[in-house]
């Protein structure tokens, strides 16, 4: 069996709830503040630990108190922190989130994610089976070393480009399978998508990004579920009807998932059909990286 390395931002979300979001300049009152272990690397290692993969986490905790809270939460979740290093000359990751009617609002202040570099993905000793993840909040320069390396092993490659930032055709060649939602594809294919649009238009917007026809493309639509391109060919899972509490770590989950799925050496169809799976159980929770569900829950659901 194969393992999942997650190069990534690790944050403290402080997430506030309240009935609505404010517009520009208004103040609206809220109902509770609560503290989540956070970042997209982070989530992604902790989806892919909790379904059962040997999950390690590659980045950087400001010596601060949230990055020891931070330490702490994900060594419980037994993800391995030994490529995870402190930098005192900066603060821990931090989003600030706005959850009402279970959408949420964002802003990410990176802090020693922005640090991570071609050093520290250089530690990973891949094999062939293992799989590479990352995404845009650490330095594409950094997820380009690390994709060069896994590559060089035989190992697959996932790249979240999440948030939604341009990138370079030689970053996208690294990439063997693409997962973003319609906002992050329609900057990389410069289009105006909506997740709303019929499924030929997403379909159209991936067939124009400036990667080979021989890579997986996964765009995930929210309640809608993920639609892939594999070869050319094009398949929509449907996403599973639930109560959504909380989407903020529904992507990540997504994420950890399929690359959980793909170290176990399942097939890409048997891991979309299980990351949407366990997306779902994700959005009926508050947090981003607590939410993420077992595999025990995700084999009842499918059972």
């Amino acid at each position: 069996m194969g393992r999942v390395f997650v190069a990534g931002s690790i944050n403290m979300d402080v997430v506030a709830t309240a009935d609505r979001h404010p517009k520009v300049g208004e103040t609206v009152a809220g109902q509770a503040v609560h503290y989540f272990s956070g970042g997209k690397g982070a989530n992604q290692a902790v989806s892919a630990a909790k379904l059962g993969a040997s999950s390690a986490l590659i980045g950087r905790l400001g010596a601060d108190a949230f990055g020891q809270q931070l330490r702490q939460f994900l060594g419980e979740q037994c993800v391995d922190l030994a490529l995870v290093k402190d930098t005192a000359e900066t603060h821990t990751g931090t989003a600030v989130i706005i959850v009402a009617d279970a959408d949420n609002t964002i802003v990410v202040v990176p802090g020693a994610n922005a640090l991570v570099s071609a050093e520290d993905v250089a530690a990973p000793q891949f094999a062939k089976g293992d799989v590479a993840v990352s995404q845009f909040e650490i330095p594409q320069a950094t997820i380009g070393a690390f994709f060069k390396r896994a590559r060089a092993a035989g190992a697959t490659t996932i790249l979240n480009p999440a948030p939604a930032l341009p990138c370079s055709r030689e970053l996208l060649g690294l990439v063997d399978i693409l997962i973003l939602n319609e906002t992050e594809l329609g900057l990389l294919a410069q289009t105006e998508l909506d997740a709303a649009d019929e499924p030929s238009r997403f379909i159209e917007a991936a067939r124009r990004l400036p990667i080979g026809s021989d890579k997986i493309i996964c765009v995930t639509l929210g309640k809608r579920g993920v639609l892939a391109l594999i070869q050319g060919e094009a398949s929509l899972i449907p996403g599973r009807p639930v109560k959504a509490v909380d989407t903020t770590g529904a992507g990540d989950c997504f994420v950890g998932a399929l690359a959980a799925r793909l170290a176990k050496g399942r097939t890409i169809h048997d891991a979309l059909e299980y990351a949407n799976a366990a997306a779902s159980i994700c959005v009926q929770r508050m947090g981003a990286a607590p939410s993420m569900p077992t595999a025990a829950e995700v084999a009842a659901l499918l059972g």
